[in-house]
């Protein structure tokens, strides 16, 4: 994997938080809603784990060469997913709290969501440590 797909997987989640942040303002506003929701929090984890996120790799990248990494690919792939799956819930979840919607079955996708979300955390920094030993 070449260090410009994390700039533009960084790019992709910038683009998609700041998305996030209107719509949650405009969604509620349209709705008159003004109760707690997850969409506030949408906003900012797509900053923090998606943009600032891959910003941090792709530092990592130049630095230690972590996407030379034989898994690296896998890591990537297993981590969107986890994130993307999580991101998911989120929007599912804060939409039906806007709407007064029960929505069953979202605590086990979220919580799946987070726990592969997890496991690439720890996957990245085994990688990582790899990398520093070489």
């Amino acid at each position: 994997m070449k260090l410009k797909s994390l700039q533009w997987t960084s790019m992709i989640y910038a683009i998609l938080g700041l998305v996030a942040g209107v719509f949650y303002r405009e969604y509620t506003k349209w709705n008159d809603f003004d109760g707690q929701t997850l969409l506030k929090g949408l906003h900012t984890h797509i900053l923090v784990l998606g943009f600032m996120f891959f910003l941090l790799v792709l530092i990592l990248g130049k630095l230690f060469e972590v996407h030379k990494a034989k898994s690296f690919k896998g890591w990537f792939w297993v981590y969107n997913i986890g994130f993307l799956l999580t991101l998911a819930t989120m929007v599912a979840r804060g939409i039906g709290q806007v709407k007064g919607l029960e929505l069953p079955g979202l605590s086990h996708a979220a919580g799946m969501g987070h726990t592969i979300l997890g496991a690439g955390l720890i996957w990245l920094l085994i990688l990582l440590g790899k990398r520093i030993k070489e």
